[in-house]
């Protein structure tokens, strides 16, 4: 076939030849690994494995090239190796396919091992191998008990909506694509149980070019051509600053982003802080025209989440769903972080936080939690959000792998997800009205006062601050004015506009600030009567010249699962404590006496 289109002069084969091929790969050299076994001459052999090698199509010359396959064929052969190795890959005793090898009576021999799979055997050769290299806890591969639990937290809420029909999934850190399949299987089960038939198309993106490389290599092996060439990878494509699907949206998206990871080479490439333009990460909320989602430079975890919320469906029956897991800074940190919180929940998107065990992972024991989000809230679910502490609900692992000693049984998975769908009150589960994570931050001012100036009168700038530098502060001294109002402007002490007498005649005035004193105050969005009465009851007992100005006035959300799920540790008993005082000393009875005793001798 290949010899026929050349000799056509057809410059565009890759489609005919993957249908002549029947699969959406092929490979067009006069070679196969079983006619290079018999090859005695290593010289020989290096050239024509190369030879099959250049043989395949370009989807898996990406594969390769993305592996660095070809740079360790003379190291192979020089090593003597390389024939070995074509032995290992054709052997009956290993199966590294996605289908089960067979036994004569049909009966399994080997199972098949998908990408997850695929995915976890690459992890534990990275664990083993390069542990000295101190791999970052937010590098880590997403054990399949988590996405299994991910996939059902996205899709049983919606599991008897669901219709026949086409659906598209999305991981912007997609790794071997891992969860995209799980994803998919979760889905099609789902549909299938409901007698619905639906087409899955799935999409990722992958900055790693191993772990790119291993989920298109899976996705080949399966006869899934077209999905394959929507995984989009390698260090050029950035989920942030190369977004490969601008244009798409997606109804169901879950993500294991990576953790306390820099993303200053991609702000770099986006422009910098004051020149991004991405709509993805600059938006329009709460009247401001560019509301900044850009979080600190060294950690772009929640960005990924940004990412895909930009990439919800807008006016369909099942909006989109978002699962994505993150550690614990992306419940409280930064102030772009609390842009990203404010704009999630004051849109209504966020369904729940999942708190997860601790030691899940492979290679980090920090807490880490699952964010549950739609764009298409059930109506009991409007206006609230859901928190569940499934810390305590785990199977430990008869032997560790890396820092992973737990993991979710199917029991444990199914008891978080019915703690999801029942949406009430428990030990466990505690549910909020959005409000209660938003504060105002508001910054409290006090007046400069200074021995031996004139009450009477108001300082220029210039004046002030040669004052700073020579008088002495007092608190008994008066407040240093800047600003004299004009009549009938209306004394408002707690914004700064204080009522004296000049002259013998009522005025306004406004006070010099002074930083020293200067002070911030978090207030809950949810305190009965509001800032005003909060200053009033909180700060006002204690500085009555306190006041604040309310374009300074800001707001921020944020999650502290600590604050409602704290359980006090009871006191001991007074009898326990003298029990154990009596113990104490008993044990230390004489010894005392034979310390002063020797050193006598």
């Amino acid at each position: 076939m290949k010899a026929k289109m050349d000799k056509a002069r057809i410059t565009h084969q890759d489609q005919a030849l993957r249908q002549a091929a029947g699969q959406s790969f092929y490979n067009t050299s006069k070679f196969t690994l079983r006619d290079l076994k018999a090859r005695a001459s290593q010289q020989q052999l290096k050239a024509d494995f190369e030879a099959y090698l250049d043989g395949f199509s370009p989807n898996v010359q990406d594969i390769l090239e993305k592996f660095e396959f070809r740079n360790q064929i003379p190291r192979l052969s020089k090593a003597d190796a390389l024939g070995t190795l074509i032995e290992k890959l054709l052997s009956p005793d290993i199966n590294l396919s996605p289908k089960p090898v067979l036994n004569g009576d049909g009966t399994v021999k080997h199972p098949g091992l998908d990408n997850h799979a695929m995915g976890t055997i690459f992890e534990e050769l990275v664990r083993r191998f390069n542990e000295e290299n101190n791999e970052e806890a937010g590098e880590h591969w997403t054990p399949r008990d988590a996405v299994k639990l991910m996939a059902r937290l996205i899709f049983m809420p919606v599991a008897d909506a669901i219709e026949s029909g086409t659906y598209l999934l999305y991981d912007g850190a997609c790794g071997t694509g891992g969860m995209l399949t799980v994803a998919e299987d979760t889905l099609c089960e789902l549909a299938k149980a409901h007698k619905k038939q639906v087409a899955t198309h799935l999409y990722g993106q992958e900055i790693n070019s191993e772990t790119y490389a291993i989920a298109k290599a899976d996705l080949l092996l399966k006869g899934e051509g077209e999905a394959a060439d929507n995984i989009v990878g390698g260090p050029e494509y950035s989920t942030l600053a190369n977004d490969a699907f601008p244009s798409r949206e997606f109804d169901f998206m879950l993500s294991n982003p990576p953790y306390g990871k820099s993303w200053k080479s991609d702000l770099e490439r986006m422009g910098g802080k004051d020149g991004i333009k991405d709509p993805r990460f600059v938006i329009t909320h709460a009247g401001d025209a560019e509301f900044s989602l850009l979080t600190r430079s060294s950690d772009g975890q929640l960005l990924f989440l940004a990412n895909m919320l930009s990439k919800m469906k807008h006016g369909n029956k099942l909006g989109s769903r978002i699962a994505e897991v993150h550690n614990g800074s992306s419940l409280f940190a930064g102030q772009g972080e609390s842009n990203i919180r404010r704009w999630i929940i004051e849109n209504d998107w966020l369904e729940a936080i999942v708190a997860l065990p601790l030691n899940m992972f492979y290679n980090t024991g920090i807490a880490t939690y699952i964010w549950v989000l739609s764009n298409c809230k059930a109506k009991h679910r409007q206006g609230k959000v859901q928190l569940i502490d499934a810390t305590q609900w785990f199977k430990p692992l008869r032997k560790n792998m890396g820092k992973k000693n737990c993991e979710l049984s199917d029991e444990d998975i199914q008891k978080i997800c019915n703690t999801f769908l029942a949406f009430k009150e428990t030990e466990q589960s505690k549910i909020f009205p959005n409000a209660a994570f938003g504060y105002w931050k508001v910054t409290v001012e006090r007046p400069l006062r200074l021995k031996g100036i004139d009450s009477q009168r108001a300082y220029s700038p210039k004046e002030i601050k040669a004052l700073r530098e020579s008088a002495e502060r007092d608190e008994t001294a008066p407040p240093v004015i800047t600003k004299v109002h004009k009549k009938g402007t209306t004394p408002d002490p707690l914004h700064g506009l204080f009522p004296v007498t000049i002259a013998g005649k009522p005025c306004v005035v406004e006070y010099e600030t002074d930083s020293d004193l200067r002070d911030t105050e978090q207030v809950p969005l949810l305190e009965t009567g509001g800032l005003e009465a909060f200053l009033k009851r909180e700060v006002l007992p204690h500085a009555a010249d306190a006041w604040f100005d309310p374009a300074s006035v800001k707001i921020g959300y944020e999650v502290s699962f600590t604050r409602y799920f704290y359980k006090p540790q009871p006191l001991r008993t007074l009898a326990e404590i003298r029990a154990d005082i009596l113990a104490l000393e008993k044990e230390t009875e004489g010894l005392l006496g034979e310390i002063i005793g020797g050193g006598a001798k």
